[in-house]
């Protein structure tokens, strides 16, 4: 297994963070069973992810299409042909170059991290040429970091009227990543800004799907869950760290 952890440890790993996920989301009155966990296995092997697989995980997070696409097909061949089990769902978490759009779709059924009109309406071509839709989330830099992709918050209302109608997408909310600091309260301003967003939108759009907040990797997902964090983004917490 091409991970830092044995079988046995992967899932003690999954199940503490299921645990983790539960407190966070019931210290607000939230039903744990609304925020969904997506394993970040970047870096981590096809066997890591079917590892992860028979401990109960169903959602894998990849950052690299150069790196997803033979693991997906990898992973399916590990769990028995070309749809592999056939309930294994890829997202899309990295940055994506709107040249590699058409390159994401054969594996990702969602994309979080669509961050130009520019990248949602070469997705939207090459879907609607395949005749099948992907989710997409609009990244967001909420934190305005100059390192960090994502519209401008003030940039949104006009993405979303060039975007929601376009064939073969369905928007499904926002994501953001926080920025790293010492203490995972220090991104409570954030997850709760990306909330504030979300809300403003429901009412200014109230016919598109505003249902996922993607937000909360591992050294911070507990605060984001308690700010409203539908998917948290989590890797090092369950794979460890790659050797």
């Amino acid at each position: 297994m091409d991970t830092t952890v044995s079988q046995q440890e992967l899932t003690q790993h999954i199940a503490a963070v299921q645990k983790r996920i539960a407190r966070a989301a019931r210290r607000v009155g939230r039903d744990p069973a609304a925020v969904t966990l997506v394993a970040v296995s970047k870096t981590h092997g096809a066997d890591a992810v079917v590892a992860a697989y028979a401990a109960g995980l169903r959602v894998f997070g990849e950052n690299r299409v150069e790196e997803a696409a033979p693991k997906a097909q990898a992973v399916a061949a590990l769990l028995g042909g070309p749809q592999g089990a056939g309930d294994i769902a890829w997202h899309m978490i990295g940055h994506l170059q709107t040249r590699k759009a058409e390159e994401v779709l054969p594996w990702a059924s969602t994309v979080h991290s669509v961050d130009s009109v520019k990248l949602a309406t070469r997705l939207s071509r090459f879907a609607a040429g395949a005749g099948r839709e992907v989710a997409i989330l609009l990244e967001v830099n909420v934190s305005g970091e100059a390192s960090k992709y994502g519209f401008i918050p003030a940039a949104l209302p006009a993405a979303v009227e060039a975007i929601a109608a376009l064939p073969g997408l369905r928007l499904q909310g926002l994501m953001t990543m926080a920025p790293i600091v010492p203490d995972p309260a220090d991104a409570r301003p954030v997850f709760a800004g990306l909330r504030r967003l979300r809300d403003d939108l429901v009412r200014r759009f109230p016919a598109v799907d505003w249902r996922h907040l993607s937000m909360g990797m591992t050294d911070d997902f507990e605060v984001a869950i308690e700010e409203g964090a539908t998917i948290v983004r989590i890797g090092r917490a369950i794979f460890g760290e790659k050797t």
